[in-house]
């Protein structure tokens, strides 16, 4: 996930919010699919809106890769930016906080509050680390799922996500399918492509490679900036795409007329990457880093779920789906979002598909898009009146 968020351009703000933290798993082991346990296990979250009281206008939000749970609103009067889908989330905006109880939480090995690599062993000083167990998407939506429970939400009415928030409510609805009404599937994918692992693998070889990463063990020394700056570099060219960079920089020069002859960073580009690497290197842990883009590459309902047969995976649905892809995302492009719609209606289900005209690449559905915003507005609303 990159670094855009925009102004929003309807509706209004949820206001100030907070974090909150559920934690569970103290009495009982949270057993993992690597066959490690995790005990216990914290979940960041937010929450807007207000839970019906038939309790059936819940709508789980799961964000990117490197996202968190503040999805929407401010957290301080001074937040220079809301949360990263403040666009679309709020009185009168697409996913409505007056009409639905909106709920977002951190991934399990994220490092934005819930437990991870980057959090600190129980009864212990020391940091997880590399002794982190390996977690899954299935392993972040079984948390999620306690988490929905906990917050008294026994059926949600739709999960919402992108990207790899995407991977997650395609979990959800074949993992849970009695749980899930409605799963909306933007920019996402069944599996990573080769390509796609090939990405995440360079990225994650160039933490490595950083002479402070240490063995996973940089806590209370000097951290992995460069590697982490590296691999951000790396993800943030796949979330783009060629015309958006053509249009946003070309071949313009940085702050001078002549090429230097050196390595310096001459153009635009290089230091747009390079300032985008080190702003994240001040909000994320590399392990994290390491963690997720793992869990991403595993990621595959087909073999999960259905034997290496996508349609088969889908036997097990309930749910009705909006999936929505953008012609310019070259990181899951519309062809895997048509393989999902084929499998879906191969099995019967009930399934929009949208490919919107976008040439902002495979985070356009973070920015502000009307075409989107009345697709996800619609499907919410069709999927609560139970209209086909």
């Amino acid at each position: 996930m990159s670094e855009y968020t925009e102004a929003d351009s309807w509706g209004g703000s949820v206001g100030r919010v907070e974090t909150r933290f559920y934690t569970f798993g103290e009495a009982e082991p949270f057993w993992l699919e690597c066959g490690r346990e995790l005990s216990p296990v914290t979940v960041a979250y937010e929450t807007y809106g207000e839970l019906s009281p038939a309790g059936d206008n819940a709508v789980l939000l799961c964000h990117a890769l490197t996202g968190d749970a503040h999805a929407a609103g401010y957290h301080h009067e001074t937040d220079a930016k809301p949360g990263w889908w403040d666009i679309y989330v709020g009185p009168g905006k697409p996913v409505d906080t007056d009409r639905y109880f909106v709920i977002c939480s951190n991934v399990l090995g994220g490092c934005m509050g819930s437990t991870g690599p980057a959090s600190q062993k129980p009864g212990s000083d020391e940091f997880w680390g590399l002794d982190f167990p390996v977690v899954t998407i299935g392993d972040q939506v079984r948390a999620q799922k306690r988490l929905v429970e906990h917050l008294g939400v026994e059926r949600l009415l739709a999960v919402v996500g992108g990207s790899v928030g995407g991977m997650q409510v395609l979990e959800l609805s074949l993992r849970y399918p009695e749980m899930v009404r409605g799963a909306c599937c933007l920019a996402t994918t069944a599996e990573h492509s080769a390509l796609a692992i090939a990405f995440n693998e360079t990225a994650r070889q160039a933490i490595l490679a950083d002479p402070n990463w240490n063995g996973g063990d940089y806590h209370g020394g000097p951290m992995p900036d460069f590697g982490l700056a590296v691999a951000r570099m790396i993800g943030h060219i796949t979330y783009l795409s060629d015309e958006a960079m053509r249009r946003k920089f070309g071949r313009r020069l940085q702050d001078r007329c002549a090429p230097s002859y050196n390595l310096e960073a001459d153009f635009q580009v290089e230091s747009y990457l390079r300032y985008q690497g080190r702003k994240f290197t001040a909000r994320f842990d590399a392990n994290s880093f390491l963690y997720l883009t793992k869990a991403a590459d595993y990621f595959s309902i087909s073999q999960a779920w259905g034997n290496g047969s996508l349609v088969a995976a889908f036997e097990r649905a309930m749910a009705r789906f909006l999936v929505v892809s953008f012609t310019s995302d070259w990181l899951y492009p519309t062809a895997q979002s048509r393989d999902l719609v084929k499998a879906m209606k191969k099995n019967g289900l009930e399934v929009s598909f949208m490919e919107i005209a976008a040439d902002c690449g495979h985070d356009a559905f973070l920015l502000p898009n009307h075409r989107l915003a009345h697709l996800i507005a619609s499907f919410l609303e069709s999927t609560k009146e139970g209209r086909g």
